[in-house]
């Protein structure tokens, strides 16, 4: 390392009364902030909620942000009148829908930890998001719905974690209502996902009446006492399990459970739960408060600390080195009386320091992070400092794209994240062509985000490009954005594609030739050629075997590797 990349790692006092020191003194300084990297690496959580879709996981956010003193009332994912609404669903779109439509960023401190919370998108139309956003986690609480079990998105996601050895933390909601019995969900787990669960509570009550959780750990019972709409905390009783009523509604059949999960153990096996092959279960009702806190302690106890990542060449970057991150999300308006434009990276070693020059791997150029804030939903703080596992808001990085790496002193890249190939397509154009500008602008951003992917024809430009997504809501999304953020009024009518492959200049050339067919260029510079079914597909690819037709990734082939 050169002195001027130790340089970088001392505090600015250090350096300002550093001047003249000996050689020794600098080693010791750098010694020093070395130990503070792993020290403040250890404090954090980094974690993110995944579910399918009316599951609870924005309900459960919520309550964390609750249990942990960051809000007094906890809003509502459907709110009514006189009710906030959920902080992690700041979007126009996803209050009037009552869906989360993008992942958004939580930082707050819980137990002398910092807790960096991602909630993600459950519906099915945004896995690149939710994809996106689990590659920067270290640890997953997976919501389950006690009356349905696993869904078809939870079990992709929990796919996902699989193939990234995310360790898993499994919470039952719902445990309030009518729903399947609790051996029934923890045998539905170990059968569906292959993965070995420890209950860590157990609820007891009748159906439609839960009385408390169980401790299994503590071997207390704990009652809770419900509060209006589950907005504030609600006041928790414990005793031992032995001091319980028998007569209480449930309790004799929990107690039978109970004795059947003793052979189970209550100890949960670390080295699987980190290998992700077992999950630490827990029951409980997000809408209630029942066991959200015992949930939350158990995030802060279970979920690892940041650890080494691996860059493109496979080798571990550990989390003491000279600092790293990359961007994981682009997010556009959070503040609309500014316009502004935001990078989510995530600091996978060393000490970020606000105004520090960082190398953009992508470009080679340098990189100015004047602009550095945490985030809390859609509000925001000015962060001076920032550590492993931490998540930074980097305003106005207008040159910073979703999979980019940014590093001081030590290069480094890390892989990138993919964009899957695209099912739907619709042709695009503003209908107020005075409004042509922020039309063109607004594609541009929604691209770079994710939200969609915008195909151009070289010819045709902007004037009606193509936009391809893997869901119908996603051109929601796209036109709800262009015309509320952008101001740019627009219009889809269908586009007579179903099936893209990517091809190369040469083969392009043929294939524009070709009825049925046409080739368009992705913001990426990806040739996709454009088919109208897979059988007419077929029929060229046979005719003209020397043209250049490859598979775009997709969401199945990503899930079955993890590297790509």
């Amino acid at each position: 390392m050169t002195l001027r990349g130790l340089r970088a790692h001392i505090p600015l006092m250090a350096v300002a009364g550093s001047q003249g020191a000996s050689t020794l003194e600098l080693v010791h300084s750098t010694e020093q902030v070395t130990e503070q990297v792993t020290e403040e690496a250890n404090r954090r959580r980094t974690f993110a909620i995944i579910s399918h879709p009316d599951a609870g996981k924005t309900t459960l956010t919520e309550k964390f942000l609750l249990y942990s003193g960051q809000i007094s009332e906890a809003g509502s994912v459907k709110a009514r009148s006189g009710r906030k609404t959920a902080t992690s669903d700041w979007m126009e779109l996803e209050q009037q829908r009552g869906i989360s439509i993008t992942s958004t960023a939580l930082q707050f401190d819980y137990r002398d930890c910092v807790l960096n919370l991602l909630d993600t998108p459950g519906h099915r139309d945004f896995s690149e998001d939710t994809y996106r956003v689990l590659a920067a986690t270290d640890a997953a609480v997976m919501v389950l719905d006690g009356s349905k079990g696993i869904e078809s998105q939870t079990l992709k996601l929990f796919e996902v974690c699989r193939q990234r050895e995310v360790p898993i933390l499994t919470f039952v909601n719902k445990c309030d209502r009518p729903g399947r019995p609790p051996l029934e969900l923890v045998d539905e787990i170990e059968n569906m996902l292959q993965l070995l669960p420890t209950p860590m509570s157990w609820p007891v009550g009748v159906p439609g009446d839960l009385r408390g959780i169980v401790d299994r750990t503590a071997r207390s019972f704990i009652r809770y006492d419900r509060t209006a709409h589950g907005a504030t905390e609600s006041s928790e009783q414990r005793c031992d399990t032995d001091q319980v009523d028998p007569s209480m509604p449930g309790w004799t059949e929990a107690s039978e459970e109970l004795e059947l999960l003793e052979a189970l153990g209550t100890d949960i096996d670390i080295k699987g739960f980190l290998a992700g092959e077992v999950t630490p279960v827990f029951f409980g009702s997000a809408l209630t408060n029942f066991g959200v806190r015992l949930l939350l302690d158990s995030v802060v106890d279970l979920a690892p600390t940041p650890g080494p990542r691996f860059d493109v060449q496979s080798a571990p970057r550990p989390v003491d080195a000279p600092f790293s991150a990359f961007a994981f999300k682009v997010q556009a308006n959070t503040d609309k009386a500014h316009r502004d434009r935001i990078a989510y990276v995530r600091v996978c070693s060393g000490h970020f320091q606000r105004g520090m020059n960082v190398t953009q791997a992508r470009t080679g150029r340098p990189f100015a992070t004047k602009y550095a804030h945490t985030m809390f939903g859609s509000d925001r703080s000015t962060v001076d400092e920032a550590w492993p596992g931490d998540v930074v808001a980097l305003v106005n990085a207008t040159d910073v794209r979703v999979g980019d790496t940014l590093y001081s002193d030590e290069a480094v890249e890390f892989p990138q994240i993919p964009l899957f190939a695209p099912e739907i397509f619709r042709r695009i154009r503003v209908t107020d062509t005075n409004r042509f500008k922020q039309f063109r602008r607004g594609l541009v951003q929604l691209d770079e985000e994710g939200v969609i992917q915008v195909l151009r024809d070289e010819e045709v430009g902007d004037v009606e490009p193509v936009l391809a997504a893997v869901g119908l809501m996603q051109f929601d999304v796209a036109t709800h954005r262009l015309e509320n953020e952008f101001g740019a009024p627009v219009a889809l009518t269908n586009a007579p594609y179903s099936v893209a492959r990517r091809t190369d200049e040469a083969s392009a050339q043929e294939l524009r030739r070709l009825p049925g067919a046409t080739v368009l260029e992705r913001s990426d510079g990806m040739l996709l050629a454009l088919f109208e079914n897979e059988f007419y597909l077929q029929r060229i690819q046979n005719e003209k075997e020397h043209l250049v037709l490859e598979r775009v990734l997709a969401e199945q082939e990503w899930l079955s590797d993890g590297s790509s």
